[in-house]
């Protein structure tokens, strides 16, 4: 259908249009934000009609919104002197220039300033609990522990090289330190999601965001008041399973990053497994409770930067000891040493076996039947942790998950074969 309006006019006017909406979605939440207040210093109507002033400005030229932006500073500053006896903030005077930059970019790129004020509007609108994020949820030390993780991706991962740096040709930094801030950061929002979430659902939902930083410390955790207090049984063996279910998730996430077609390989087995441990996981969940407490272990500090050294330093040692083995005894030799780590760390010796697939060094039956004895291997050490920590009704009833998925996992893999 044709255009009622010349081209030459219709951009204009979109424009001004996407402005006026951009200052009364702002100027809306604004007014919304100080509903108790005596008076708004810059409401609805402010926001909408410095907005469409903004835009009409960069029609008439940079001078002209350059005065404009001007104007607005020099109104912002005395807004601040006349709110800062009882509002010490500059969120609102922020909010104005925002409008003022946004409308006016609408003319330019509607689209794009649009989503800008959709996200601007978003973070005022949630003044309430981005503080309460801040000041009571998280806490000095996850901080702390946030901006390490920051620095490894955006300091130290750009000056990495990116091919590898052994005979073997394993060895590649950047990949490594992929892997490393990928752990990293799943382990730190296992450790945050289950403060949050944890003593509100219970045992079984705690039990899947702290497997994200340790699956075996979860087995363990869980353990003591399983044998301590039999109504705690079922949500204890529920925790248990469900953190091998939120460490196998991650296992699958350290294939997709070291190599995706591995992960199409062993897609099946491992959704499979994952399946049947969330499916026997159920019994628990259903008893599970808000008034049940959390184990002390199983809040702990997310990481160290010796702990994201050393995690770096295993991944590493596995690939050149599993190269080196596969050089002396052939593929067999490479995948035992990865056998022998994921008793301690599944995740590394998968990223071991992932190496040696995208070095053709491993065939993709093979690839398969490796991975699935890494999961076989670190479920036994699990098993035998849960059997000390929480004795024979507690670990009789995790193996059983554990040996179950497993089963069903090595079932689909040798269906695939066929």
């Amino acid at each position: 259908m044709a255009t009622l309006l010349p081209l030459s006019i219709t951009a204009p006017v979109q424009g001004l249009l996407t402005a006026l909406g951009i200052g009364l979605m702002i100027g809306v939440v604004r007014e919304r934000m100080h509903a108790a207040a005596q008076q708004t210093i810059a409401g609805i109507r402010t926001h909408s009609l410095l907005a469409l002033v903004s835009a009409v400005a960069l029609l008439l030229g940079l001078p002209v919104l350059t005065g404009l932006l001007l104007v607005v500073g020099a109104l912002a500053v005395v807004a601040y002197r006349r709110s800062t006896t009882h509002d010490a903030g500059l969120t609102g005077e922020m909010a104005l220039l925002a409008t003022t930059v946004l409308g006016a970019y609408a003319q330019r790129g509607a689209l794009l300033a649009a989503a800008i004020a959709v996200v601007i509007a978003g973070v005022l609108f949630a003044k309430r609990p981005l503080r309460r994020f801040a000041r009571e949820i998280i806490s000095k030390q996850e901080l702390q522990d946030a901006l390490l993780l920051a620095g490894a991706a955006l300091l130290v991962l750009p000056w990495l090289p990116d091919v590898a740096v052994d005979p073997w040709a394993v060895l590649v930094p950047a990949r490594l330190w992929r892997l490393v801030i990928l752990l990293m950061a799943v382990g730190m929002f296992g450790e945050v999601a289950l403060r949050v979430v944890g003593a509100r659902w219970g045992y079984a939902l705690s039990g899947f965001f702290a497997g994200l930083a340790s699956s075996t410390a979860v087995v363990a955790s869980f353990g003591h008041p399983a044998r301590s207090s039999p109504a705690l049984l079922l949500p204890a063996v529920s925790a248990a399973l469900l953190a091998n279910v939120a460490s196998w998730l991650l296992f699958g996430g350290v294939l997709a990053m070291a190599a995706p077609q591995l992960l199409l390989l062993f897609f099946w087995p491992l959704a499979t497994a994952l399946g049947v441990l969330c499916g026997l996981a159920v019994p628990g969940l259903l008893r599970a409770t808000g008034h049940v407490p959390l184990p002390a272990s199983a809040n702990r500090q997310v990481f160290r930067l010796s702990q994201a050294l050393l995690l770096a330093a295993v991944i590493g040692g596995l690939l050149l000891l599993s190269a080196w083995l596969q050089h002396w005894l052939g593929a067999g030799g490479g995948l035992f040493a990865a056998a022998l780590v994921a008793l301690a760390e599944v995740h590394a010796a998968a990223a071991s076996v992932a190496q040696l697939f995208q070095a053709g060094v491993v065939l993709p039956q093979q690839a398969q039947w490796s991975l699935f004895a890494l999961l076989a291997t670190s479920s036994l050490a699990k098993i035998a942790v849960a059997f000390v920590a929480g004795g024979r009704r507690y670990g009789s009833r995790v193996a059983l998950g554990l040996c179950t998925a497993l089963a069903a996992s090595a079932t689909v893999v040798w269906l695939q074969r066929f």
